[in-house]
């Protein structure tokens, strides 16, 4: 049993660490709340743009870069989410792990994988590992403004749209020749961690670009007869000026922009919230590590009391018994 002055310092050591671990637990809740704020308010222009895209979709030839998909793809971009800080139990560690099985699949198809990495943790995880990245950001995994993340967004669009033959300009942030143009790519994928509630968070892989489009037909329900009512709901008929094509051409890009940037609020939120659920596990097992370690030094008190009262009453024994023979 370890003597009771290692065991005060080292329930000392644990107390010291349990207040770090919950003002930790603390800071990342009041985060979560600010990019759950942040989301809500971003949430009605994401809606009313993705149901005018709709709208225009529908309307329009769909003919547009950002729509189409290459004959022959030769280069993707793969953008990883990663955070500046740790202490957030496997947040990173999911989101590289869920890289490394997408980038597997693109080399698989024979695609060169242009590596875009966001966030100090990420940065460093890859260049430990002798990367090449082709950009890197770092400074805003928690607080991710549009103005901030405007050079990841404008790159990753203006390069799929140059296509892997093409090249689009240099923008901070790029590894490049400052002022060179960069060779574009023909896919677009990003790893994010999907906000899903305060106890899961998952790392996500999503194509970006080219925007995938779905058609669905719908069904008119008759009425049973020529004036009666059918129970369908009929959408307004809308015109455009201009025409659909001109509009799509001029918002696509926005919609594209617009979505990657919630990815990065949704990571936002999921890095905290694994934060908070990382720092309070660790201030509860601080707390455990305490009781335990303060049984024992009671134990080892006790023990210690035991002993001296044995040697107390041994002496005074052997006192007596001496005085006795005199």
């Amino acid at each position: 049993m370890a003597n009771m002055r290692e065991l005060k310092s080292r329930i000392k050591s644990v107390n010291s660490t349990k207040k770090i671990t919950k003002a930790q637990e603390l800071i990342a809740t009041s985060r979560i709340t600010k990019a759950q704020q942040r989301t809500a308010a971003a949430s009605p222009y994401a809606t009313e743009i993705t149901r005018v895209i709709s709208e225009l979709a529908s309307a329009s030839s769909l003919d547009h870069p950002l729509l189409s998909k290459k004959a022959n793809p030769k280069r993707a971009a793969l953008l990883v989410i990663s955070s500046d800080r740790g202490m957030a139990g496997g947040y990173n560690h999911n989101v590289f792990k869920k890289a490394t099985e997408l980038r597997n699949l693109l080399e698989e198809r024979g695609l060169e994988v242009a590596l875009y990495v966001t966030g100090s943790k990420g940065v460093g995880y890859y260049t430990f590992r002798g990367e090449e990245l082709a950009g890197k950001w770092t400074g805003f995994s928690q607080e991710p403004t549009y103005k901030i993340t405007h050079n990841v967004r404008r790159h990753l669009i203006d390069g799929f749209m140059a296509g892997s033959e093409g090249t689009a300009k240099w923008r901070e942030g790029l590894t490049g020749p400052e002022g060179e143009p960069v060779q574009g790519f023909d896919e677009v994928h990003v790893i994010y961690t999907e906000f899903k509630s305060m106890l899961s968070q998952t790392a996500t892989a999503l194509q970006l670009l080219p925007v995938e489009t779905e058609v669905k037909e719908e069904e008119m329900e008759l009425g049973e007869d020529i004036v009666s009512d059918s129970q369908s709901t009929f959408v307004a008929d809308y015109e455009f000026e201009p025409d659909a094509d001109t509009l799509l051409g001029a918002l696509l890009p926005k919609y594209v922009s617009r979505t990657l940037f919630s990815m990065y609020l949704e990571s936002a939120a999921s890095e905290s919230a694994s934060r908070r659920t990382a720092m309070k596990a660790a201030s509860d097992n601080a707390t455990d590590l305490v009781k335990t370690l303060s049984r024992e030094a009671n134990q080892a008190r006790q023990a210690q009391i035991t002993q001296e009262i044995t040697e107390i009453v041994g002496g005074a024994g052997a006192l007596a018994d001496s005085g006795e023979s005199d």
